[in-house]
């Protein structure tokens, strides 16, 4: 059984489908690919998919994973490029690698996001950032299944910074429109705990620390996730392992061809 690792993305208004919804659309387009799948056994077989920290609802993400498995192999290329034709604008497969190691849910330790808060100065942004990371520990609530609860936003975080934006045009047009509307850019990179930590937990927590308060709901995607470079702070790629395991497997394959392949002697 081949299985197969898969690097999607939300974008644009595909942002707002909740993760039950690109279930049902992937799953038309393994069939519109005519992708030979492998199914469970029991009354109500299913295609064996598997998905890894879905983003919320509404957030864009460059970075969104899945692994499936298939009852016969195909190029790893050709069905990348199946899937996607398959798929809806804006839900697009980018990535693709044959699952050569164990333990992929697991690497993904951490996600960089990137907010984008419409009204807001960048300087306040840089300052509201500031002072979030010189906090010890910012307590935010949440509404979960199980009632409020809450938790420490800021032990998840291990860098946030500001960046300028582009200016967008003032909505009022006419005489205005000459005029912009400020806005500032939040990078940060979050830790996958639990109970997990969102981009708009971070946003309670600096309008509770620093009173930095966006005037209209935060531009949210996910840039990257994966395995936690711990002394540079970034996220790394998770496919690493299996390109690093396939590049190893070349030469032990051409040896074996090489062993293989029957001697020709001289007349």
């Amino acid at each position: 059984m081949q299985r197969v690792r898969l690097r999607y993305t939300k974008r644009g208004r595909l942002r707002f489908t909740s993760h039950r919804d690109f279930q049902r659309a992937f799953e038309r387009a393994l069939r519109r690919a005519e992708v030979p799948m492998a199914y469970s056994a029991g009354f109500t077989p299913h295609p064996k998919v598997s998905y890894a920290n879905a983003a919320p609802t509404g957030t864009a993400s460059e970075a969104e994973y899945l692994e499936i498995a298939l009852a016969a192999p195909r190029e790893v290329a050709w069905l990348r490029e199946r899937l996607d034709e398959s798929l809806p604008p804006g839900l697009d497969i980018v990535d693709a690698v044959e699952a050569r190691t164990s333990g992929f849910a697991e690497r993904l330790e951490a996600s960089r996001w990137e907010l984008r808060l419409e009204g807001v100065d960048p300087a306040e942004a840089e300052r509201a950032a500031k002072v979030f990371l010189t906090t010890s520990s910012v307590e935010v609530s949440r509404e979960t299944k199980k009632g409020i609860r809450t938790f420490d936003a800021r032990a998840a975080v291990t860098a946030l910074e500001a960046a300028d934006a582009f200016a967008s045009p003032s909505p009022s047009g006419g005489s205005d429109a000459l005029a912009s509307v400020p806005c500032a850019i939040l990078r940060l990179v979050v830790r996958h705990l639990t109970p997990a930590v969102r981009p708009d937990d971070v946003l309670s927590g600096l309008r509770s620390v620093a009173d930095l308060a966006p005037p209209v709901p935060a531009g949210v995607t996910r840039l990257a996730q994966g395995p936690l470079d711990e002394r540079t702070g970034t996220v790394t790629d998770p496919f690493a392992p299996d390109r690093d395991a396939a590049t190893a497997a070349l030469p032990t394959a051409a040896g074996q061809q090489a062993a293989a392949a029957p001697e020709i002697t001289g007349q």
